[in-house]
């Protein structure tokens, strides 16, 4: 659908030309982790405050294509507020919809689909055409790989 298509770039250069939840936290978040794609030299840095189990707060910080930037909005945006489950689930979905499941490292693992409604995907649904360029796939999950490295971080 060409009209869905233009929506969908359109809210992937909104997200690139004004980034959600930019810049770091006046103090040091207690969790922060780096992330970075050398096939495209995409880096990215996720800050974190959990209540809980909440995502309280995010900011991501750093450089990087079009499809990497937004896609780092695009998930500032759908976390922030939800609890450590859900944010599982949401990553389960948007990695499905790449076609592809990755590890933290960012190599591919064998996966089942998920089965999943457009509306929990929410503007996510946006990089969807992403994956008919599978170079660019990895610019999409940098930031998704980036918050669980973060999580996993936090945990040890």
């Amino acid at each position: 659908m060409p009209g869905l298509e233009d929506l969908y770039r359109e809210i992937i250069l909104d997200h690139y030309k004004n980034p959600r939840n930019e810049g770091t936290f006046p103090a040091p978040p207690a969790i922060k982790a780096e992330g970075h794609n050398p096939l495209c030299g995409d880096e990215l840095t996720v800050y974190l405050i959990l209540d809980g189990d909440v995502i309280k707060d995010i900011h991501i910080t750093g450089q990087g294509c079009s499809i990497s930037r937004s896609s780092a909005s695009l998930m500032s945006v759908a976390v922030k507020g939800k609890t450590l489950t859900e944010v599982d689930r949401l990553l389960k979905i948007f990695k499905s919809m790449m076609s592809i499941s990755t590890n933290a490292s960012g190599e591919p693992e064998a996966s089942e689909p998920i089965e999943y409604s457009e509306r929990e995907l929410g503007e996510l649904i946006a990089l969807q055409g992403v994956v008919k360029f599978p170079v660019r796939i990895k610019c999409a999950t940098l930031s998704w790989n980036t918050l669980v490295q973060a999580l996993e971080d936090r945990a040890s």
